[in-house]
Order: C-alpha cells, then sequence, then structure tokens
C-alpha cells in the first residue's frame, strides 16, 4: 500500500471514528429524558409526537409509532433512561428490517442510544412493571426517535 493510500484510509476511519463518536453531552440527555417523561405523565400526545423523527417514515410504521409512544400514556414512571446500543443493537438497528404490510424497512438516521421505559402499574392483586425500548438518534443537535423508512 502507498503512503497516499495509507494516508487517505487513516483519514477516512478517524472521520468516521469522529462522526461516531458525536454524541449529546450528560445535559442534553438529561433534557431529553425529563421532557420525555413530563410529557409522557402528563398524557401530553402532541409533545411525546414531537419527539418523533418522521421524514420519509413509512406511513403504516408511522401510525404505529404513534401508538407505542403514546400507549400507558398518563401513567407513573418508574424508571426512564437514555442508554448506549450494544454492538448487536446497533447492527441491527443499522439493518434493514421486516416492515408492515412485508414492506424491507431502515432508520433514516443511525440510532446512536435507546430509551428504556419501566412503567409500574399497582392494583388489587399487586404491583407489576413493563419495561419499553425504542431507538433514538441525533438530527440537528437534539434527539429524536427515528420511524423507519422504506428500503429503496
Amino acid at each position: 500500500m502507498t503512503t497516499k493510500h495509507l494516508l487517505g484510509s487513516l483519514l477516512l476511519c478517524a472521520g468516521f471514528a469522529a462522526a461516531t463518536l458525536h454524541a449529546g453531552t450528560p445535559a442534553q440527555e438529561k433534557a431529553f429524558t425529563d421532557k420525555y417523561k413530563a410529557a409522557y405523565e402528563a398524557k401530553d400526545t402532541a409533545t411525546l409526537e414531537s419527539f418523533l423523527y418522521t421524514k420519509g417514515a413509512n406511513p403504516m410504521a408511522l401510525e404505529f409509532y404513534k401508538m407505542m409512544i403514546s400507549e400507558g400514556a398518563g401513567g407513573k414512571l418508574a424508571k426512564i433512561e437514555l442508554a448506549n446500543l450494544t454492538a448487536e443493537e446497533a447492527k441491527k438497528a443499522g439493518g434493514t428490517q421486516d416492515g408492515p404490510g412485508g414492506a424491507k424497512t431502515k432508520m433514516p438516521i443511525t440510532p446512536t442510544k435507546k430509551l428504556k421505559l419501566t412503567v409500574e402499574t399497582k392494583d388489587a392483586n399487586g404491583t407489576s412493571s413493563s419495561t419499553n425500548e425504542c431507538f433514538v438518534a441525533e438530527k440537528d443537535g437534539k434527539f429524536v426517535i427515528p420511524v423507519p423508512v422504506d428500503v429503496k
């Protein structure tokens, strides 16, 4: 390999590493989770839906995401966390998936984190909890929940 090719490869790798390391600050993460929690507990579906990144979204996937993001809204969140993706989750997030109606879909922007919500429900039979997760990406300096687009 010539020096020119080696230098080009190193610059490409450095650029890729810099792009993947760009992440929100802890303060941005806290602001996102605080706003999400407040909207969820207030059953503010308009604010919850504002977190969705919908550019080019598959229409059936968009309706599903809207339904899922508002399901249980108004309840009390026991825990909310913005966590880094594992290598396996990052691979899944970057790949092609089976979408609604048999369409092949992918994420329009690369997720870097996942939002984990734990909801506790108390009734006469005791307490139960459920945990839901969704991918989160950064777009224009803010965290968003990307909605899958059709693969072209």
